[in-house]
Parts: structure tokens; sequence; C-alpha cells
């Protein structure tokens, strides 16, 4: 019998990594040397496994500036039009292993690394996530990069380099502990700062007006400094930028009025200017009304509009103009300033949430403070809204006025910025059709009536390379096997899978990946955790930022309900599970964390019970982020996607685990009723109310307490987590959480409990038929091409940028042009 291949062996084999030349191989080799000897160690004897990191990524680094600097000269000299993608937030993770798929370099990378007697894994750990996102929006905007590279367009995502990126999390006795996110403590191989770029940003101040206009004088002034990271497109040489602005105190910060003494001082309070790109804020889907975050948002925005409007005067090779003043040709080569019909035609808005309490609802009285002038505009705009626009098509109509006004009146008088946001732009979208149809029937509904033409769909998509080449090598293989790579650049060729459902070979295929990336998951789980996992039980898992709309509570009361069926027949064959719940509650959210202490005392009941062994195993997957979903993902077999219908967006993660060849169990809501679309309705397992149910019951009240004296095993569950049955030490820890449940629950969890169980039984029973189940994890597969963040950037392009996607690729570097 042949030896089984290591695991380095096996990288080799596997075509979609690139092919590793012995020339290649050689150069990388000497390069690396090169960087470890003369770039890091000057003054020490001894490298470590952080220098040789860092060598590696210089030398995959040395790969992309060619091609940047190359990509860079042609959007110059061709003078297309530029996307611009601002977004407060960009969940990057980390950059190496997606640089070397990228760039065809993972093999040879592996080989030279090998040869050099190093373990690419290990050196691959060194590297830090760029934490620079709260979850599902900043990762998003990071596919959105990925695809927008490979799909050849003229784009640029704008945002801020925070210096603390997501806290990271740790669980101590059960709770919640937040540890700031020092990422660039060691520095960072990727960025290049650009300080022949840095802008001026000025904020509070007054106006004075004047017959010749209006001025906004005696401001405090911050500079902007960029830095810049290459984003590489998916093997054809186009390389794009990411500029992130860091915040630095102008030279005469305070300076210019120190006295004797106040000198130290004034130096000191350099910080204060400093402090907008200092932390990202922590909350997902909540607004917080901090002046703060107001200023994280207008410095951001006012850096990066001098930024176009400065590539806008300076482009168009050839031409004989010095420099373009007149702005009116602006929307034709920037999809992002500059008065009203132009900021209409360049700007367009993408909404990414319902809930109330996430939509942004600023203070006046803090906008005066803070931008005097531009709160002047607001008022001016909202004017012509409400007297030339609303009035006009309906007269008389004083609700429809008070509804559609940019201002809230009522107490404290508010900007209401997604207002400001639809009368601003050309174009507003949702991210899933479920919810852009919401967004036109209720909470966009009066602008939707006015303006019908503006609302379009986009549902989200995630990037194929990360999400599957780079995080599971061996189903991209298994796919290439039998419908060849061309999958990686466009997606919808998993179509082709379709004619393998019933393919003996495909289907034993299927099963082996998914059951290698469990053996490797659950050894790191072992030694993260110290529980022991069986890794034929199925592993269920539910990751995403811990929400009470996205119902992990739902989730807790099946873990305890089939906790306690084990209980009751010990002796009954049940479908082990190994249940894994991960992410983080924001710091000031108390119900949230209070979820993840429940999540985890329900672990230390179930996993010391010696009557349910290895049937049920439930782990709080410490840390959730970026790295740990690239880990924990391709190894799920079910994927919880589980919110009260109507209340999640789209979802993305949703998408991941479909690609990676885990089943959904889920509600009707965001991208999932698309999904089911897609695979086919019975190769999901669908449960719950409807957006029509909800809206009914909210209409005549929902009664939590009729479900609580009408179903036995949920009255247990709630009565056990009540009484201190997972917290004996302090059997009222819980009671918040019972209150919430019982009296105020917005999301309705017990409504679809019963539901719930029943579709879970569904689950179990058919996980006991491996071959059943494979056949719907290869149905969901083929039908997940939909998903490619690459159709989602190619609409955004076609139907709102007025741009084309290309598949051409560029010369590369060492290729004569």
């Amino acid at each position: 019998m042949s030896k089984p291949l290591s695991d380095h062996d096996r990288k080799k084999q596997i075509s979609v990594r690139g092919l590793a030349g012995v020339e290649n191989v050689a150069d990388l080799k000497k390069n690396f040397n090169r960087h470890l000897h003369f770039t890091l160690v000057k003054d020490r004897n001894v490298s470590t496994k952080r220098d040789y990191y860092f060598a590696l990524a210089h030398t995959v680094r040395d790969h992309l500036v060619g091609r940047w600097i190359r990509t860079q000269q042609s959007y110059y000299e061709k003078d297309p039009k530029r996307v611009y993608y601002i977004s407060l937030e960009f969940y990057m993770g980390r950059t190496l292993q997606n640089t070397m798929v990228n760039l065809a370099l993972e093999n040879a990378c592996d080989e030279a690394v090998y040869q050099l007697g190093l373990d690419m894994e290990e050196l691959q750990e060194m590297e830090e996530d760029a934490g620079l996102g709260n979850g599902g929006l900043g990762r998003l905007a990071a596919c959105f990069l990925d695809s927008m590279a490979s799909l050849g367009l003229a784009a640029y995502g704008y945002g801020i380099r925070y210096e603390f990126g997501i806290f990271n999390q740790k669980i101590s006795n059960g709770w919640q502990v937040e540890e700031a996110d020092d990422w660039l403590r060691y520095g960072n191989p990727w960025e290049k700062a650009r300080p022949e770029y840095m802008r001026p940003v000025h904020f509070y101040g007054r106006t004075e007006h004047h017959p010749d206009g209006v001025k906004w004088v005696d401001t405090q002034v911050v500079l902007a400094l960029p830095y810049d990271t290459p984003v590489p497109g998916y093997r054809n040489n186009i390389v794009n930028t990411m500029r992130l602005w860091s915040a630095k105190a102008p030279c005469e910060f305070n300076l210019k009025d120190f006295n004797v003494g106040g000198y130290i001082q004034a130096v000191l309070d350099r910080n204060l200017a400093e402090n907008i790109s200092r932390v990202l804020y922590p909350n997902d889907n909540f607004f917080e009304g901090k002046e703060l975050r107001l200023k994280q948002e207008y410095f951001v925005v006012a850096a990066t509009l001098q930024d176009i409007i400065r590539r806008f005067k300076a482009s168009k090779f050839g031409s004989r103009d010095i420099v373009r003043t007149d702005f009116s040709s602006l929307p034709d080569k920037v999809s992002q300033l500059c008065a009203w019909d132009i900021c209409n035609k360049t700007c367009a808005y993408t909404n990414h949430t319902v809930l109330p309490e996430a939509l942004e609802r600023w203070p006046i009285d803090l906008f005066q403070t803070l931008l005097p002038r531009h709160l002047e505009i607001i008022y001016e705009i909202n004017l012509c809204l409400l007297l030339q626009r609303v009035s006009s098509l309906y007269p008389g109509d004083v609700d429809r006025m008070r509804r559609m006004s940019l201002i809230e009146e009522g107490g404290q008088k508010r900007v209401n910025m997604a207002h400001l946001c639809i009368v601003g732009s050309h174009a507003v979208n949702g991210v899933a059709r479920i919810h852009s149809d919401i967004l036109k029937a209720t909470v966009f509904k009066d602008f939707y009536e006015m303006d019908p033409h503006k609302f379009q769909n986009k549902t989200n998509g995630i990037t194929p390379r990360r999400w599957l080449v780079m995080c599971n090598p061996g189903l991209a293989e298994v796919i290439a096997e039998r419908i060849g790579e061309d999958f990686i650049r466009d997606l919808d060729q998993l179509k082709k899978l379709r004619n393998f459902v019933n393919d003996e070979a495909f289907i034993r295929d299927i099963a082996k990946v998914k059951q290698e990336n469990k053996l490797k998951f659950a050894v790191h789980l072992e030694e993260h955790y110290k529980v022991k996992i069986n890794p034929n039980s199925m592993f269920d898992v539910q990751v995403k930022r811990i929400h009470e709309y996205k119902r992990q509570l739902l989730n807790c009361l099946h873990i305890i309900t089939f906790y306690n069926r084990i209980k009751k027949q010990p002796n009954k064959q049940w479908t082990p599970r190994t249940i894994m719940i991960g992410g983080k509650a924001a710091p000031g959210y108390h119900t949230a964390k209070m979820i993840i202490r429940l999540i985890t005392a329900i672990g230390e009941v179930v996993n010391n019970d010696p009557v349910v062994g290895d049937r049920l195993k439930v782990i709080f997957l410490e840390n959730y982020r970026v790295t740990l979903a690239e880990k924990a993902i391709p190894a799920s077999d079910l994927s919880e996607q589980i919110s009260t219908a109507g209340t999640e967006a789209s979802g993305t993660g949703n998408m991941k685990f479909m690609l990676n060849g885990a089943l959904t169990i889920g509600t009707m809501d965001g991208a999932n009723v698309e999904m089911a679309e897609e695979a086919g309705d019975g190769n999901l397992f669908i449960f719950g109310m409807r957006v029509e149910d909800v809206d009914a019951m909210d209409a005549k009240g929902y009664n939590a307490s009729e479900y609580y004296n009408r179903i036995p095993e949920l009255k247990q569950a709630i009565d056990q987590i009540a009484g201190g049955f997972f917290s004996p030490k302090q059997p009222d820890l819980f009671k918040d959480i019972v209150n919430m449940l019982m009296h105020h629950d917005r999301f309705k969890v017990f409504a679809d409990y019963e539901d719930y169980i029943k579709c879970q039984e569904k689950v179990s029973a058919l996980y006991m038929k491996p071959k059943e189940w494979t056949k719907k994890v290869i149905h969901n597969i083929a039908g997940s091409g939909k998903f490619s963040s690459d159709r989602t950037i190619s609409q955004y392009a076609r139907e709102i940028w007025g741009v084309e996607p290309t598949l051409e690729k560029l010369a590369a570097p060492d290729d004569p042009k």
C-alpha cells in the first residue's frame, strides 16, 4: 500500500495553487534571503519566526509592485471612469495567502519555504488580521475590492487606517472580555505611506455671510495622511489601491497661541486631533451618536473628496489642458461631488439595514458645533426637497412632508442621514431582493413613491478566491477535476456540478474533503478548548455578531431541548452534534454579553455530563474573526441562519457556508430566500414565520407566554435557565434574558421555536443518511454561483456606476507592453 502523501506533497498536486517552476522557486529563495538579511535582520544574529514571515511578505510584495505601478499608469493614460468605494470599514483579514493565490505564487512559495526548512502554515500564522471592520458590512467591502480588481475596474477603496481595529475577544470565566487590537505593533508590510498626498480637513469654527458668498472661518485643521495597500485581481496582473487615511495634527497645532509653560501641554494635545483614526467603533447594526464617530465620518469623506478631485484635475494623459477646471464631466469620470446636480449624478447609496436603531440620526446641536457650514447646506437641500419636490407632487400633504424631511422635529431635532443619502444619490439599493422590497414598501416608501427609478437591488456576494480556493483548496481541487478551473473567475459554472449529483465517485470525494476539513478543525479545537471532539458528529455552526435579531437564543433553546431529550432517553440512537457558536458582542450591549454567558454556561453543564458523552458538545468559538472563519467554515456540516424574517438585510456568512459544502437551516430572510431558489427549495432546511407572518403578528400582538404555556419542552428549557440549572452558584444570573424573552422580545424567539425544533429533527434524520446528505450538499455548491461578489460587482458596474467589467489581462511587468 502506498504511504499517504504528506501535507506538503498533497499541496503540490493541487493545480489551483499555481505552478512551482524551478526558476521561480530559486528566485523566491534568493529574494527571501535578501530580505531576511538586508531588510530585516541587520544587527541580530538570530532570526525569529516573525522575521521569516516579514521576509516572505516582502518577497511576495515584490511581485505586486511592478503590477501595481503598471496598473495605475494605465489608468492615468486611458483615463477610464473611476469607481470610489467609500466605507468606514474594510475587514481584510490576512493578506499574504490571498496575494499568493491571486498572483498564482502559492505552490512556488510553498516549495521555496519548504526547501528553506520552514513551515508555510507557521509563517502565515504570524500575520495579524487587519480587523478594520465589525462584521458583514466591512467584510463585504473587502470582497468587493477583490472583485473590482479581478474584473478590471479602475476602482479605489477609501477608509480609515484605525490604529486599533475590532477588539480581541477573550472568554474569562464564561464572560466576554475585550482587549485592544494593536495590529500595527510589529508594522504592516503591505502598506505604503503617501505623505505627498496629505490633505487638510476642517472642523468646528463658524460661518460668515457676505454679499459674495459664505465663508467657514476659525476652524480647527486636522491633516489626513494616506496609506496605500495594493489590491491584486485574480491572475490578471491588475493591482488596485485601498487608500486609508490616518489623522495627524498639523505642525502648528495649538502652538500658535501657547504661552510660556503651555508648550508641553500643546504638544501633548496633538493627540486630540490624532484620536480621529485611533479606534474602530465596535458596534454592528447600532447607531451610537458620539462626536468622535461623526468626526470619523466627515474625516474620511472630506479627505477622499479632495483626493478624487485632485485626481480628476490631474488625469487625462495627453490632454492639452494643464488641469481640468470644468467639473461638469466629473460624473463621467468618477462614480462618487461638487454642486447638487453633480453630487446627484456622481453618488450612489447602498443601504445595509432596516433596523431602526442602526439608522443614523445626528443631533442638530452636535452637527452645528462640528460642521456649521454643512448644516446650513443641509437646511438648503431640505428646503428644495420639501418645497420644490414634495409639496408640488403632493400639495397639502403636510404629514408626508414631515415624514420625508431631512430634519426630524419633535424633542431633540436630528438630521436623518438615510434621507440625505437618498436625495443626494442617483441610485439607492438594498443588498438582497427581500431587503430591497422591504425598503420600498416600508422604511423608504415615501421616497420610492416619489422617485421609483432610483431604487434597485444588488444581492450581496463573496469572493470565491478567499472563500473557496484559499480556505478550502481540497474542495476547489475536487471541483476543478470535474469542470476545470474557470469557475474561479466565473462561479456560475458550478451549475455544471449538477451533472455529478448521482456520481458515486464525486459524492465520495466531496464527503472525503469535508471529513478531512473536520479532522483538521477538530485538532485545532482540541488544542484551543481542551474538549475532545467527535469528528463523526455533525458540526452545527452559528458564527456571526451576537445580536438579539440573529437569535443565538433560539439556538440555545434547541441545545437545551436536545440535551433534555438525551437525558430523558439516554439509550436512544441520537445523531451526535458538536454545536459551535461564535461572535463578538459590542462592549456596551448588555443583552449580547449575557447571551455569550448563557452559551458558555450551557456548555459547562452539557460538556461535563457523563450521560451525554460525545453525543452533544457545545463550544463557544472565542475571538471569531476572518482567520477563524477560514478554518471553521470549510469544516461545517450545518449553517445556522435563523434571524427573524425581515431583519437580516442579506447575510454573507450564509453564502460562505453554502459554497463550502454545509447545509443551511434558516428562515426566509435576507439572501436565504435566493439561496433556496438557486439550490432548490428541498435542499435547504427552511422553517419559521415569513415576513407576512411577522407583520400579521405585529398587528395582533406577540404573546410569549402563550407559547411558554402551550409547549412543555419550551417551558422546561426556560424554567431551567430561570431557575439556575445552568448557573447553580448564581441562580438568578439569567433573569434579564428570561424577562426579555417573556415580556419584550422584539424578535419573537418563541414564535419560531416549535418549527425550528421540528426542522432540526429533519436535519438529524438526514445526517444519518450520508449519501442523501452529500447529494444535497452538491446541489448547494452547484447553486452557489449567483453568490459570487463578481456577479454583484458586475451588476453595480453596469446598472449603477456606468462602467463595463472586463476579464482582459494586463501585460505582466516582465512582458513587453
